[in-house]
């Protein structure tokens, strides 16, 4: 009797000790399937911060398809326009509650909206890009989610709720379609951090654009950026899509030239002197180390609508081609909003579902915006060089000094001739005009004709 009893109990917990050990495996196994895992190699190729050319993609324009595919059979355009850097708007599912179709209105960060494609379309877009020596950088917003996120049923306390428990719109503006976020929770730091490292494994990607960064905490950025840039074999690009200047210490790369944009619109309509740029290529810099730089644009997919297009805005094909000029050249790094390439004439406007894009007009603008890029990818000191500015009220002039290539620009932001009195350190000098390679002996004026703009190396 004894001999059985002593069976039984070894044969119950022997069978106890085997299910608990199969619990433990299944938990285990559990773990390794929602455990994000690299997918692809790691691309080696990320520019120097210093020396990106930004290409901003809004899929739902972009193509006649509006998805991934599109995008994808155009990276070759892309590639040939000088851009080494891709920004896709946001990829996720987007909310339907109180939606207004806003790509920013997410409803699961961690999906691929299905307007768009799948992952592994996504993937193909990501790896053709790197293929072509571009990186590939995603939208991120961080502030805000739809009002069906899935987070909302099991994780209201993530957001900030009104006295009565109503979770809020963001404060301070009219966003009625999105919940803010609240990021005094810790918990939803955690998961939303997670999830833009599992992007940057699983897609194969080499940073973000951060939506709206003035919203979410200093200390909520930098939480994510040292988590981000810990993920090995990853170089990544980290855009603010804000002004705060605190966004550097976060360890961003780039702030958002807002302030830029808006004055040169003040130059362009109202008349307000070119030196203004000056004070911005200050202000725009406090706080920021060796590197750091301010994102500039002359169309971006909130302006284009909103605002008008290039050609609206900075005196039709002429004048708009100076504007980048100054954008692209002065101090900052440039991004390009798919379509001003071609001088787009219209508006691509919110929700972005109205028009697409005919690639097929304006060669010869596509082919000076060419130019112009091919300039900056050549010349260090454009990219890197140390500023000197000689602007006055309707001349954008000043060079750009690195070891010892220095150029001279000169951009006509007028619509009308311009006699431009040189500084001293520059008359008599002999340059070569980058553009045509024609050299030219300066005297003591340059006739400028209307937004003309003239690039001259010493080398």
């Amino acid at each position: 009797m004894k001999n059985t009893l002593y069976l039984i109990v070894v044969l119950v917990v022997g069978l106890s000790i085997k299910a608990c050990k199969s619990g433990e495996q299944s938990e285990a196994q559990r773990t390794t399937e929602n455990e994000v895992v690299q997918y692809g190699t790691p691309f080696d190729k990320v520019p120097d911060r210093r020396d990106v050319t930004m290409y901003q993609v809004n899929m739902r324009v972009f193509s006649e398809e509006g998805n991934f595919q599109g995008v994808t059979e155009r990276l070759d355009s892309i590639k040939s326009l000088g851009a080494n850097v891709v920004y896709l708007m946001p990829i996720y599912p987007v909310g339907e509650v109180r939606s207004v179709n806003s790509p920013y209105c997410i409803t699961d960060y961690s999906l691929v909206n299905p307007e768009f494609g799948t992952l592994d379309d996504l993937r193909t877009l990501v790896e053709d890009a790197h293929n072509l020596d571009m990186a590939v950088i995603l939208d991120w917003v961080a502030n805000h989610t739809a009002f069906d996120n899935v987070w909302i049923a099991d994780h209201k306390d993530w957001y900030m709720q009104d006295s009565t428990g109503n979770i809020i719109n963001p404060p301070g503006h009219n966003w009625n379609d999105v919940a803010q976020l609240d990021f005094s929770n810790q918990e939803m730091r955690l998961e939303m951090i997670q999830t833009m490292k599992n992007w940057v494994l699983k897609a194969n990607v080499d940073g973000f654009r951060c939506d709206y960064a003035d919203g979410p905490p200093f200390d909520f950025w930098k939480q994510a950026i040292d988590t981000l840039r810990n993920i090995p074999g990853h170089d990544l690009l980290l855009m603010a899509e804000g002004s705060r200047n605190d966004h550097y210490k976060a360890g961003f790369d780039y702030n958002f030239g807002f302030n830029f944009f808006g004055n040169l619109k003040r130059i362009f309509e109202r008349g307000r002197s070119v030196t203004s740029i000056e004070a911005l290529n200050v202000s725009d810099y406090e706080g920021s180390s060796t590197g750091q730089q301010i994102i500039r644009y002359t169309s971006n997919h909130d302006v284009n609508g909103s605002d008008g297009t290039p050609l609206e805005l900075f005196g039709g094909e002429k004048g708009s081609m100076a504007a980048f000029v100054v954008a692209a050249y002065m101090k900052s790094v440039p991004m390009i909003y798919n379509g001003q390439e071609v001088g787009t004439p219209y508006r691509l406007t919110f929700p972005f579902t109205s028009a697409t894009i005919d690639w097929s007009i304006n060669p010869h603008i596509t082919a000076e915006y060419k130019k112009v890029i091919a300039f900056r990818n050549e010349s260090d000191a454009i990219r890197r060089g140390e500023l000197t500015s000689f602007c006055n009220d309707d001349v954008c002039a000043f060079t750009k000094k690195y070891n010892d290539e220095e150029v001279l620009v000169l951009v006509n932001l007028r619509d009308k001739k311009v006699d431009f009195d040189l500084d001293s350190t520059l008359k008599n000098t002999e340059w070569t005009d980058s553009m045509n390679g024609a050299k030219l002996m300066l005297s003591d004026q340059v006739l400028l004709e209307s937004y003309e703009y003239i690039v001259l190396s010493n080398q």
